[in-house]
């Protein structure tokens, strides 16, 4: 007589994971094409295969696309899902209701369309057997994400130099900023160099054109970041935030090309009464001119110069979401850590599309200012033939990235440091006289170094939430707490 099977011990059922839809294609080599001084790619079908992630357990399929994903309408993920180009484990699923569980595999496919980037070529500021420095083009994403696939600086490098070459990023950029970055030719490199970064044992120093003649001393602002929509990736500084502190210190400043003389008649006003009452809105128009400051992060936060600079009144001038009075208002948040309008910022800002351009952006210079409007990504009422996606004109030069450049690295322990030039934009105007290098390069990393060592003070102290003159850093003293500029009203 057999003995009875105790189901109980049988081992589970193995379960095989869930069939993932390739993509249709890998052209290779990759399409590029250069046009206007642009890198273009044609458009090709691909295939996005995702996890589920934890926050879309239980959640409806067209409720996780049209809310998670912003690069296309609702409509058209709807219209995707019910005729199979939105998959769930490699199958249709009945209806855009269906729900989504732990373990599948989302599958979408597409044909892609990404937007143009610089043609400008990636700068090797250094090279040997384990890494490469690079001088990164503003506008040029690092990883593929979002609209961008080939036209990022990982697929970039590997067209160059090969299928199989994989280069491994170290340290991050933002899309928008360009300057020095690192890439490890090998895991063991890029492991190294990477944890340095991440134990703060790297100096890091940008370079910034900020609106507004930005104050002489050297400046610490300590005002903890908040990101406040990650759908959007909008921070804000927020004394409930992440702690963040960062170091300014002017280079130049450039007054307003055509300053009269002081003891000149001022000039007429030729402004129309509609112009007169556009500018009666925008206080920022008052800091005339524009100056380059250099930067130094003493910790990592998301976008923490470019929300650094707008607490203190002089936001990076071409900053398409700090420096814009449409989503921030009149004041551009000058001064402003309070949550009472984050509603409203995060509603306008995404509220902003592509059919017209923002005028809100402190351009000093009015006919660039003109010429930027006519010349922005925008729809252009076209679709394309084959997914009847809305198509896009090509971006201006002043979209293609802003006024941020990450200029030098250098290991605290003094072991090797690499830099780049001034960008094109922070040397000195035609006919103007300015800095063509910064100087005193070591005294920066010193300077940053005491700052570092510094206790965190109350009631204005540096280490303080407000931005601090640094004067009395070189003697180890802590300064007086000093905004800026205020927030009208």
């Amino acid at each position: 007589m057999e003995e009875a099977t105790n189901t109980s011990e049988l081992p589970d059922i193995f379960v095989p994971p869930p069939a993932v839809v390739t993509t249709p294609c890998d052209p290779w080599p990759r399409p590029y094409y250069l046009e206007d001084d642009l890198r273009k790619v044609h458009p090709y079908h691909y295939t996005y295969n995702t996890y589920c992630k934890e926050r879309w357990r239980g959640r409806e399929l067209l409720d996780i696309f049209a809310t998670e994903f912003r690069d296309r309408p609702a409509e058209y993920y709807k219209d995707a899902i019910e005729c199979g180009r939105v998959v769930i484990n490699g199958q249709a699923v009945p209806s855009i209701h269906s729900i989504v569980k732990n373990g599948d595999v989302i599958s979408h496919t597409l044909h892609r369309h990404e937007p143009p980037v610089t043609a400008q070529p990636i700068g090797i500021v250094h090279e040997d057997n384990d890494m490469i420095v690079i001088n990164k083009p503003a506008g040029v994403p690092v990883h593929p994400a979002g609209r961008y696939n080939y036209n990022s600086i990982v697929e970039i490098m590997r067209a160059e130099r090969g299928y199989q070459w994989n280069p491994l990023p170290c340290n991050r950029l933002d899309r928008l900023t360009s300057g020095v970055m690192f890439i490890g030719k090998h895991a063991k490199a890029a492991e190294k160099l990477s944890v340095q970064i991440q134990e703060r044992n790297v100096k890091k120093e940008y370079i910034a054109r900020v609106i507004g003649e930005f104050p002489e001393e050297d400046i610490v602002c300590d005002q903890p970041i908040m990101q406040i929509s990650p759908k959007l990736g909008l921070n804000r500084a927020r004394a409930s935030g992440k702690d963040a502190r960062t170091l300014f210190k002017r280079l130049a400043y450039y007054p307003p090309r055509r300053r009269r003389a002081e003891d000149a008649p001022p000039p007429d006003d030729t402004r129309t009464e509609k112009e007169k009452l556009r500018d009666s809105h925008r206080p920022w128009k008052a800091k005339s001119g524009y100056s380059i400051v250099r930067c130094l992060p003493l910790t990592g936060r998301t976008h923490q110069l470019r929300v650094h600079l707008q607490y203190l009144g002089h936001p990076i001038a071409n900053d398409p979401i700090y420096c814009n009075q449409r989503v921030f208002g009149p004041s551009l948040a000058a001064g402003d850590a309070s949550s009472s309008a984050d509603e409203e910022i995060i509603s306008r800002l995404s509220k902003m599309g592509k059919s017209e351009v923002a005028e809100a952006m402190a351009y000093h210079d009015e006919m660039m200012e003109e010429y930027n409007k006519k010349k922005a990504e925008k729809m252009t009422g076209e679709l394309c033939e084959i997914c009847q996606t809305p198509l896009y004109s090509d971006p201006g030069v002043h979209e293609l990235g802003i006024y941020l450049h990450a200029k030098r690295y250098a290991c605290a322990d003094g072991k090797w440091a690499y830099e780049t030039g001034l960008p094109a934009w922070a040397l000195p105007p035609e006919g103007a006289e300015g800095q063509l290098e910064v100087e005193e390069k070591e005294d920066l990393v010193s300077l940053a170094t005491r700052v570092e060592k510094l206790g965190i003070g109350e009631g204005g102290e540096i280490g303080g939430k407000n931005g601090t003159p640094a004067g009395g850093i070189e003697d180890g003293q802590k300064g007086t707490s000093k905004v800026l500029w205020v927030m009208p009203g």
